[in-house]
């Protein structure tokens, strides 16, 4: 893409969500439409205004160091935008040991040097341990990029989360937490702790505020557009017939391919009925037997589940009854082991796409837990 193009694109705007002035604030949209571009240039501004600093936030700690972490800032670069904040006092940004200095030519010198201070620090989720006994006063910004995930989140990773902000933050109420995330997977965990029950459902440009009873505490979630109504010229690599690449075009939430039932099952063929409950969405589980073969179809409930005894239900909970099950994957029940086994070799089939995202975010979370 060259410059014209770029300057035709519409990029992200971050000071539309800030003036809700709330203490986390999630931004949800397709790649590359400016999400993490703002957010970084706006720990520039702050930092030419205040002398305040801001936080980096990744899961892992390979996410910014080395080459990563030289190359974060460099669309800003780019675009001048250091020398453009600072009135060309700083004209550029140097990486190293997992902060981000200021840095200029000085010609009485003949050489770079640096500002005595970062402006931004690194924090990682995997690494939290490490950075409790320090004290980061001066952030006020703290900015948790890629938030989502197709792959594995840590292990109770929302405590962790909390851990990391607990660090910076210590005993103010002065930071600003921000969370970007492109729309690759709607079943999150965050969404789940924060109690955040719309985000699956959000149009494009809309706001949502929550409010936590009478704490003060206020998260507001914004599913940010793309770049441009008419598409990016860069739309045109990825349209082909998958689902999946919709995220990249138009923000669309990521989804994959998954089999759908090869024949028609009825009442018949069913062996048994078990069921499913995962971020509060219910399916229905069938082991069938039909012409020889046996394999499970995961459907949507569309009716109220009315539990009677020996019913077995998978779900997050837990629960005291002896039918429920917590994790399909390390439960030794016979029955159960028989379902798992239909998974470990791909005998079965999805209503459609949207069940197997549901089914394969709590084979996820499943997999997480003891």
């Amino acid at each position: 893409m060259d410059g014209r193009q770029e300057k035709n694109l519409e990029f992200y705007n971050l000071d539309k969500l800030l003036k809700y002035d709330c203490h986390y604030n999630l931004i949800i949209g397709e790649r590359s439409n400016g999400k993490t571009y703002a957010c970084l240039k706006k720990s520039l501004e702050i930092y030419k205004e205040s002398g305040k600093q801001s936080a980096y936030l990744r899961r892992w700690k390979e996410d910014f160091r080395g080459k990563r972490g030289e190359t974060l800032f460099d669309a800003l670069l780019y675009n001048e935008e250091v020398i453009k904040i600072f009135e060309g006092e700083w004209t550029g940004i140097k990486y190293y040991s997992g902060k981000w200095y200021l840095t200029k030519y000085d010609k009485v010198l003949d050489k770079y040097i640096q500002d005595v201070k970062p402006f931004m620090y690194g924090f990682s989720l995997s690494d939290m341990e490490h950075d409790k006994s320090t004290s980061y006063p001066e952030i006020v910004l703290i900015i948790f990029d890629e938030f989502l995930t197709r792959g594995m989140y840590l292990n109770n990773e929302f405590v962790l989360f909390c851990n990391v902000l607990s660090t910076i933050i210590r005993h103010r109420d002065d930071v600003k937490i921000v969370m970007l995330g492109n729309t690759v997977n709607k079943y999150c965990p965050y969404f789940r702790e924060m109690g955040l029950k719309r985000v699956g459902d959000m149009e494009e440009g809309k706001v949502d505020i929550y409010k936590y009873g009478n704490s003060g505490l206020r998260v507001a979630v914004e599913r940010c557009g793309g770049n441009k109504k008419n598409g990016k010229p860069s739309d045109v690599y990825f349209t082909f017939d998958n689902p999946s690449l919709d995220m990249i075009t138009n923000g669309a939430w990521e989804i994959d391919l998954y089999p759908h039932c090869p024949t028609e099952v009825s009442k018949n063929d069913i062996v048994y009925k078990f069921w499913m409950v995962f971020e509060d969405e219910l399916l229905q589980g069938e082991i069938v037997e039909k012409d020889g073969s046996v394999f499970l179809f995961i459907h949507e409930k569309t009716t109220e589940l009315k539990e009677e005894p020996g019913d077995l239900i998978f779900t997050e909970e837990y629960r005291m009854e002896p039918n429920y099950c917590r994790n399909l994957l390390k439960d030794s029940r016979p029955l159960v082991r028989k379902i798992k086994k239909m998974f470990d070799i791909n005998k079965v089939f999805y209503q459609d796409n949207e069940v197997g995202e549901v089914v394969r975010n709590y084979l996820k979370w499943c997999m997480l837990r003891e």
